[in-house]
């Protein structure tokens, strides 16, 4: 048996997962997010703010009392599309190492996708029918990436819910003029990202992270968040076009009321359902199936891998 402590650090929240693994099972000990919003104001600053930093540390030294309810075998931090765009990310990786122990990765966007394919398909057989296309939106960057059993092609790009709700979408709700200037920036992106990922292969699309979940939420009419009832859910196209738009257009007093909606994606998850909008409708796929496991899942396998 190998216990293993996987983080990951996007652009909005950080995240740990303990889990087991035994005898090609995985059995999952311990899962918690906290939205410490890393990523706030890089886009436009390049750097790190300081209020960003100390949010961060303060949910890091949380977790290190979560590790100390267990005797892992092996930690693994990873920092994905902030922390690669920081100029002043070597004072973040001297504050994470000095409160587990471990030096923070900061990995590459071919990584990051690497990493989310593996998480979302390690629970389907060989029997399963793909190619597989993995589409995770995160705060600062979205992945594509496309394969069977390993990824075949990837891209990464730089339209993470974050990013472009601090680039674009500033009003309550959003101007059609502001709506219309991030679908340009979006878009571009995507055409950027299907030039390098042949998505006409595949033959299941399957949506991760914390912005696609909640549009599976608002999708399903879900009463709360429930990660067991949306995990492998699918939707038509158009049922995520409908959810999208309601999303969009809600004010952040409407979106905060939503019974499923967590605190810390309120006022990002406009842009996050305009990003997933804006990806199907230029996919020649009619369905979307949602993953619960994404790249936690991944650097937990992984890890995982590496003690053997």
């Amino acid at each position: 048996m190998k216990r293993v402590a996987a983080f990951d650090c996007g652009t909005n929240s950080i995240r740990l997962l303990i889990a087991e693994f035994e005898n090609g099972e995985v059995r999952e000990l311990d899962r918690r997010m906290t939205i410490v919003r890393l990523g706030e104001g890089i886009d436009q600053t390049g750097e790190f703010s300081s209020d960003a930093l100390k949010r961060t540390f303060v949910a890091v030294d949380d977790f290190a009392k979560v590790l100390k309810n267990y005797e892992i075998d092996a930690v693994r931090f990873v920092a994905t599309s902030a922390s690669r765009d920081a100029r002043n990310r070597a004072e973040f990786e001297i504050g994470i190492f000095e409160r587990l122990g471990v030096q923070p990765e900061i990995i590459s966007g071919d990584e990051e996708a690497e990493l989310s394919f593996l998480g979302a398909t390690a629970e389907f057989s060989l029997s399963d029918s793909g190619p597989f296309l993995v589409i995770d939106i995160g705060g600062g960057s979205t992945e594509f990436v496309i394969g069977d059993t390993t990824p075949a092609a990837a891209r990464s790009v730089n339209i993470g819910c974050v990013r472009m709700t601090e680039r674009h979408l500033q009003s309550d709700p959003p101007t059609e003029a502001e709506i219309a200037a991030a679908e340009r920036d979006i878009d571009d992106a995507i055409t950027e990202a299907l030039n390098v990922v042949d998505v006409s292969k595949a033959k299941e699309v399957i949506g991760l992270a914390g912005s696609v979940t909640t549009v599976a939420a608002m999708a399903m009419g879900l009463e709360k968040y429930d990660r067991n009832l949306i995990h492998r859910t699918v939707l038509s196209s158009d049922q995520v076009e409908a959810a999208c738009n309601r999303l969009l257009h809600k004010t952040r007093e409407q979106r905060s009321a939503l019974p499923f909606m967590h605190p810390g994606r309120i006022d990002v998850i406009g842009t996050g359902a305009l990003v997933l909008r804006q990806i199907m409708r230029a996919l020649p796929q009619t369905h979307l199936r949602i993953s619960e496991h994404d790249i936690l899942d991944g650097i937990a396998a992984r890890l995982a891998l590496s003690l053997d």
